[in-house]
């Protein structure tokens, strides 16, 4: 790969930024207030976009499979997880609004990605019904939205109703 395939320009950087920023603080995710970081991990993923053709996190290695790395692909699998218990994904780029209030400090987070080996192969599109599903499905009560994950999200990403409107719907 040339120089030129893996180069952004600044206004591309400060473009990304800018529509991150605005896509997350309407779903209630907010980036870090470090700017200049910021910018930094928004120059990785551009990087990565150009290189592998997806976004994956600028903070772990990609393989360039896409299959093998949709788990990385920013916002990555991991960062809700890691928001709610550090209040920080693993690269910093997102953060919890105690830490961009000033509230709270941004600390390392241990790698929740699991090792290749033991990594989640991507399955078939092979239906296997409701019962199978590997995480619970949440229910917005407002308007609908289901999302499968640990637990309810901070806020629906459609309606923008806080957590506690969410319901298990299996």
């Amino acid at each position: 790969m040339t120089t030129a395939q893996t180069s952004v320009t600044q206004g591309e950087i400060d473009s990304r930024y800018n529509k991150l920023k605005s896509e997350g603080e309407g779903s209630g995710y907010f980036l870090n207030p470090d700017i200049e970081v910021t910018k930094e991990l928004v120059k990785g993923l551009l990087i990565n976009e150009r290189r592998y053709g997806y976004m994956a996190c600028p903070c772990r290695l990609a393989s360039g499979d896409k299959a093998q790395d949709l788990d990385i692909i920013c916002p990555c699998d991991y960062r809700d997880a890691d928001l709610s218990e550090y209040d920080t994904c693993y690269c910093s780029l997102y953060v919890s609004q105690p830490v961009v209030k000033g509230e709270k400090s941004i600390g390392p987070i241990p790698e929740r990605r699991p090792k290749d080996r033991v990594r989640k192969k991507p399955e078939s599109n092979v239906q296997k019904g409701l019962s199978a599903l590997p995480l619970p499905v949440w229910r917005c009560r407002v308007c609908g939205y289901l999302c499968a994950r640990d637990g309810p999200p901070e806020l629906c990403p459609i309606c923008k109703a806080k957590k506690d409107r969410f319901e298990r719907f299996i």
